[in-house]
């Protein structure tokens, strides 16, 4: 094992290997999450036929009650006792149920009725979500396991999330470009409901692949990993534990930050494909073009993010781009309404947008990143207080977050199209042009109270690198005395 071991105990620089391993296992959730931040919500309305409002109503309650599985999922996760540690046993378990859970979900039944149809769409939705919070919970953890050293960290999660995103653009460019063609009978390519068959067979088996190669490849790394304490687990305990995170301060910052945050995520990406295909008029090629733009946005946050974090506190820098990120995405949109903005026959209006849509999501990606840094960061404050560790919980609590206010963001952009009187199965080119202003006219505001919210909230979260080298210190202090048998604080010990 090619690491560096600092004198604060797993404060280590990892390995290229284990970072690309482990951030491997991320192209399972961003496939996962594109398809259901981009397409879920387009082909059960528009090609399925079902309400809009209904259709996105369904899928909020599925991630609604999905998100309070994920707490559970972390404590149990974070109590496991095995040969194969606490986190590995789920992931692989996860694998096979995660694939073949993703490929029903763009297979519902035909010929039933409305009813039962979103009722067949609230159920996988909910499969689907649970296997995958099996998988990624776990995983996430390791993360703060792994090394406890600031800036590594940062490095290791900009892996994460280049193969998340990575992952999850190769499958939406392989969507547009070879599973959703138009045919004769379909002009408009992402209408045609036989490429949703053929693309959840293969989306399926890619997650399949991720998960396996992840688990396999940071299995090695069981053996530097935290074991549990040795406490019997009740269910009492884990709802004491599962309250008590929450009166962390600087994680409650950061979790409700993370409501709002998530819930402005999930409209943008559940209403982008509406922006794309009505508003900017872009053909079905040129839409997967956009799936470069972003993997560039990806590469140069992976570039980017440690640096930034290596040079400034990640807090600063998440509460600058949080917001710049939301005004290069709106920011076409708001000109257009304006008149400022050239015509859909100007073409100025590919290239225009395929830039900005790098700058928006290259600062929202090194944001994200940020966040989950600050996320493990709050690993170890939580323990000096506590004397526990729980990885498992605290990036649970956040995966509560996302999921239940990314569901909020969908079921947002549900009502959105609904309100504007939008029509079904409409043809690029002829919904009423006052029914596409309104589609901007409500967006944008929503988006600024949105981001400004989470970006604001981010004043409460007080950890600093500083502040977390001085709690490594005093965490390291309290395990020698515990090693020299002499006692240790009860609420600064490692479990």
């Amino acid at each position: 094992m090619s690491s560096d071991t600092a004198a604060i105990p797993h404060a280590r620089r990892l390995s290229l290997s284990t970072r690309v391993f482990y951030g491997f296992g991320s192209v399972a959730f961003g496939v996962k999450d594109n398809g259901f931040s981009y397409f879920l919500t387009f082909f059960y309305a528009q090609v399925i036929g079902l309400p809009a409002q209904a259709v996105g109503f369904a899928i909020m309650m599925a991630l609604f009650l999905d998100a309070f599985i994920d707490p559970i999922v972390g404590q149990l996760s974070d109590n496991t006792r095995s040969k194969w540690g606490r986190r590995h046993p789920w992931m692989y378990a996860a694998a096979i149920p995660v694939a073949v859970s993703y490929l029903l979900i763009w297979n519902p039944p035909t010929g039933w009725e409305q009813g039962a149809q979103l009722f067949y769409l609230f159920a996988v939705a909910v499969l689907i979500r649970s296997f995958i919070s099996c998988y990624e919970i776990p995983s996430a953890a390791l993360a703060a396991e792994l090394t406890t050293e600031y800036d590594e960290r940062t490095r290791l999660l900009s892996y994460r999330y280049l193969f998340g995103w990575g992952g999850g653009l190769a499958m939406y460019g392989l969507a547009l470009f070879v599973f959703f063609k138009p045919d004769a009978t379909y002009a408009v390519g992402q209408l045609n409901p036989a490429g949703y068959v053929n693309y959840g067979l293969f989306a399926g088996g890619l997650m399949l692949f991720a998960i396996i190669v992840t688990s396999v490849g940071t299995h090695r790394q069981i053996p530097y990993l935290r074991d549990p304490p040795k406490e019997r687990v009740t269910f009492g305990r884990l709802a004491r534990e599962m309250v008590g995170t929450m009166k962390n301060r600087n994680f409650g910052f950061i979790f409700v930050s993370a409501i709002f945050l998530y819930a402005g995520i999930g409209l943008g990406f559940a209403i982008n494909l509406y922006f794309s295909t009505y508003f900017w008029e872009f053909t079905a090629e040129e839409i997967g073009l956009f799936a470069f733009s972003s993997l560039t946005a990806a590469i140069l946050a992976f570039i980017v993010a440690p640096r930034l974090a290596g040079r400034f506190e990640k807090r600063s820098v998440a509460m600058l781009l949080l917001p710049a990120g939301l005004i290069f995405a709106i920011g076409p949109v708001a000109l257009r309404l304006v008149g400022a903005f050239p015509s859909n026959e100007s073409a100025a209006i590919f290239p225009t947008i395929f830039v900005t849509n790098i700058l928006s999501v290259g600062l929202g990606i090194i944001a994200n990143i940020l966040f989950s840094s600050m996320i493990a960061d709050v690993v170890e404050d939580a323990e000096l207080k506590t004397g526990r560790r729980q990885e498992g919980v605290f990036f649970a609590a956040i995966a509560f977050a996302a999921k239940a206010t990314t569901g909020f963001g969908i079921f947002a952009s549900g009502l959105i199209i609904s309100a504007i009187a939008f029509p079904t199965a409409a043809a690029p080119g002829s919904v009423d042009p006052a029914i596409i202003r309104n589609l901007g006219l409500v967006y944008i505001p929503v988006q600024i109270v949105l981001y400004g919210t989470a970006t604001l909230l981010l004043f409460g979260y007080g950890i600093s690198r500083a502040s977390h080298a001085e709690t490594l210190r005093k965490l390291a202090a309290a395990a020698d005395l515990a090693n020299e048998g002499e006692p240790a604080s009860s609420t600064a010990r490692l479990s």
